[in-house]
Order: C-alpha cells, then sequence, then structure tokens
C-alpha cells in the first residue's frame, strides 16, 4: 500500500512520486494475476467449468469476471478507452445472475477466459505507464482504481480458493506447511484488558482502502476483555463434547432452526470416525488439528460456542481498536504490528500456507497489548451488523458496499490464510450471512471488563 500516513499524526509516508506510485500497482496487479493463473491451472479445464457447489460460481466464470471488471473500471472508465468485450457485461455482472445460475449461462470457455483476461491485462499494464496517479481525479489519485482492481481480483481468488475446498476431487492444491507454534504460545494469558476510551476507527488516510473503511472517525469504546488468541480446534471440541449442538439456550433463533434443519453436529468438513474427529481439507482427509483456530464455522456457531463459554463475541468497534489503537502514544496503527506492510513474519497471508497456523503463532505480528493473530490465520465474526460509517459515501459504485448495509450481514475481520495483504489491513472491513460456514471463518471471544 502506499499513503501519506495515517490522519492521526504519525507522519509516516509508505511511498512517494508517480514512479513508486505506478510501480506499486503494477506489482498488485502481477501478483494477483500469478495467484489467478496457480488457481485456475492446477484442474483439468472440465473442473473449471463445473460448479463445485451451488454456493460458488464455477472457476471460469471468476476468471473472466476479472477480465470483464478490470476492463470496465481500467480500461473504459481510467483509460476512456472502447469497449472491447461489451456483450459479456451482463454475463459477469454479479448482481445480474446469482451463483446457482451462472453455469447455465453462455460462458466464455477456458480458454476463451484466459485469452480476454490477459488481453485486457496487458493493455492496462500499457494504460498504467501514461495515466497519471497524482492529481487526475479520485479514480487515479495514488493510482486507486489500479490498486482497488488487484484487490478485487485478490478477493475473487480467495473466493476461488473456497471452490477448491468445496470441490469433490483429488488433491490440486499444495503449499508449505506453516511453522510450530512459538516456544511461549503456551504460557499466553487466556485474555487481555483493553482500556476504555476513545480511538480513531476507520481511515480517511489509506490511499487504496474501499470506500465502507471510510471516513476515520472516533468511537468510545467500554473496557472489556478479549482473547488472546483465536479459538481453538481443541476448545471447540469441548463445546461439542458438552452437547452445544443440543442445546438450544445456548443459540440464536436463527442458528437454532440452522442446527435443526440442516443437522449440524460439528463445523464444516468434519465427520467423526470412531473416538477421532478428522476433516476434509483441500481433497485430502486429516486428523483435525487440535492446536489450529477453529475453522469453517458459521457466525451462529461462533455466537453459540461464545455464549456456552460465559462470553460474547466481540463488536467490530471493539475489534479493530484492539488491533490497531497504540495506548502509548493515542493514535491507531495500519496493522496490530504497526504503520509497516505485512511480512512474513508478521502474519499467515496469501495463500503461502493452505491452513491456519497454530493459535499463538506470529509473536511479531502481536497488537500492543499482546493479541495474536489479530491478521490473517482466519477471519474472525463479531457481534456487529455491516453498516455505514458516519460521513459514509459510496465510490465509486454503490454495489460494493451499500447495496449490503443493514442487519442481514454481519461483520467479519482480520483475514484468512487466503486473504493477500493487499486486500487485508487494519481497518477491511468483511462481511457475510450469519449462516455462511464455507468461509475460512473462526472467531475469538469476549467479555465486559465490568458490568453494565
Amino acid at each position: 500500500m502506499t499513503g501519506r500516513g495515517e490522519e492521526n499524526g504519525n507522519g509516516t509516508e509508505y511511498g512517494a512520486g508517480p514512479g513508486a506510485l505506478r510501480r506499486r500497482a503494477a506489482d498488485a496487479l502481477l501478483t494477483a494475476r500469478e495467484r489467478t493463473g496457480a488457481l485456475t491451472g492446477c484442474v483439468p479445464d472440465a473442473e473449471l467449468s463445473a460448479q463445485h457447489s451451488p454456493l460458488m460460481s464455477p472457476l471460469v466464470w471468476d476468471l473472466a469476471h476479472i477480465g470483464n471488471q478490470e476492463e470496465l473500471w481500467l480500461w473504459r472508465a481510467v483509460g476512456g478507452q472502447a469497449a472491447l468485450r461489451p456483450e459479456l457485461d451482463p454475463l459477469y455482472d454479479a448482481f445480474e445472475h446469482p451463483r446457482a445460475e451462472r453455469p447455465s449461462l453462455p460462458l466464455l470457455p477456458p480458454d476463451q477466459a484466459r485469452g480476454y483476461a490477459a488481453d485486457v491485462r496487458g493493455r492496462v499494464l500499457d494504460l498504467l505507464d501514461s495515466v497519471p496517479v497524482e492529481g487526475g481525479g479520485p479514480l487515479l489519485e495514488a493510482s486507486f482504481a489500479f490498486g482497488m482492481i488487484a484487490q478485487h481480483e485478490q478477493q475473487h481468488d480467495e473466493t476461488m480458493l473456497i471452490t477448491h475446498q468445496l470441490r469433490s476431487g483429488p488433491v490440486a492444491l499444495t503449499a508449505p506447511e506453516p511453522p510450530p507454534a512459538p516456544a511461549d504460545a503456551a504460557a499466553l494469558p487466556r485474555e487481555v484488558l483493553v482500556t476504555g476510551g476513545p480511538f480513531t476507527m476507520g481511515t480517511t488516510a489509506e490511499p487504496w482502502a474501499l470506500d465502507n473503511e471510510r471516513p476515520a472517525h472516533v468511537r468510545d469504546v467500554p473496557a472489556f476483555f478479549l482473547d488472546t488468541v483465536p479459538v481453538s480446534n481443541r476448545a471447540y471440541q469441548h463445546f461439542i463434547e458438552d452437547g452445544g449442538y443440543d442445546e438450544p439456550r445456548w443459540w440464536h433463533p436463527a442458528g437454532w432452526e440452522q442446527v435443526r434443519r440442516h443437522g449440524l453436529t460439528a463445523p464444516l468438513f468434519w465427520r467423526r470416525e470412531g473416538t477421532v474427529w478428522v476433516r476434509r481439507r483441500f481433497g485430502a482427509v486429516e486428523p483435525v488439528p487440535p492446536e489450529e483456530p477453529v475453522l469453517h464455522v458459521s457466525w451462529y456457531e461462533a455466537a453459540a460456542y461464545a455464549a456456552w463459554a460465559g462470553r460474547r463475541l466481540p463488536t467490530e468497534a471493539e475489534w479493530e481498536k484492539a488491533a490497531r489503537h497504540d495506548p502509548a502514544s493515542g493514535r491507531s496503527r495500519r496493522y496490530p504490528w504497526g504503520d509497516t506492510d505485512p511480512a512474513p513474519r508478521h502474519a499467515n497471508l496469501g495463500q503461502r500456507h493452505l491452513r491456519p497456523a497454530p493459535v499463538g503463532s506470529y509473536p511479531d505480528g502481536a497488537s500492543p497489548l499482546g493479541v495474536r493473530q489479530l491478521m490473517g490465520d482466519v477471519w474472525e465474526w463479531t457481534a456487529s451488523d455491516f453498516l455505514p460509517y458516519p460521513g459514509f459515501r459510496a465510490f465509486p459504485y454503490r454495489e460494493y458496499s451499500e447495496v449490503f448495509f443493514g442487519t442481514s450481514h454481519k461483520v467479519l475481520r482480520g483475514g484468512s490464510f487466503g486473504v493477500a495483504p493487499v486486500a487485508c489491513r487494519g481497518t477491511f472491513r468483511n462481511w457475510d450471512l450469519p449462516q455462511r460456514r464455507q468461509i475460512f471463518a473462526g472467531f475469538r471471544t469476549a467479555r465486559d471488563a465490568e458490568p453494565r
């Protein structure tokens, strides 16, 4: 990310000058495309065109959609060029066709989808060399539109990674294992106290921040306790073994209806073999690792666990204060560890591994209060509905955020092992329906510091 320093006075420069802005934008686009190629090149074309779950698009739809969005926003809107393939616009409009219907559309076959995306990318990289990246209006300032499209592609890459998890075929993706937990992981305190008071939430200065992250504003958050690490598989198994899925008092009424309707007994992809829990992960079956953060749980499951444990899910403001607020300086950081871009020592991001790291990992990525793994590993459900910040303005289109605001979607924070660094920061907001389980989501719990 490039930037001018957060609005609360850190004065940090993350990049300067048109040349640096162009290089950062080009690198972000090329990194995203390399990942897209890996996700679509590891299975036969027939599997690219198949729908592996009604919850997800065929992989080939995502591939051409990536190219179409790039054409719409960079080639046409930024470059002012004539449409290359206008007939594709309605086919790859995510609001025009629900995912379950997309296999029936006359989609581009894999070879044509690859060719289309490559053609658009070549034109866009040439365009990047000629358009202004400063003083050219909101879409061009700090190369925002190029950063937006790089983030869009990486978000679809995570979506395609979820599709790979849902597919029933043999193993297609491989990656090295994350490092073991550090020596101090077992000795970490269960929770930390986050003191009450105001902090700056959201951002005005982060140049590639999306509209729902803006603007920066002050929130006053009462003191609370937050788990030092995400809830682990071992801890979640205690909930299961104590009859958590059999006791309606822990569940939101709509969540209890989901349990009964679908016969839920454990996180998605888990099953019991004798006395052992196993899970399917990207085509392989393995014992559930007790020290990993629990994964593939819905908001309802997270909230039920928290109630069973005598705790609750943190609000979105609590999560962001724990992740960004520096008590020593009073300012909000870009990330828990500071203002520098994520590095491998900070967090498990970018599909570098195909699983979360053990709880307690990445001490170099801890917040000032010592909270670990707030970035990477698993998206973390919060208690909050997805709502606009005070002063919100849709940009550059309503359909990115505004149409989802309301009580139907819950906010997730932090980013999973499948999130790219370009689409992950302390202000980034994700959202989904509370019943969703296929996403790479887990959680941590909180409690009030004083009775309310």
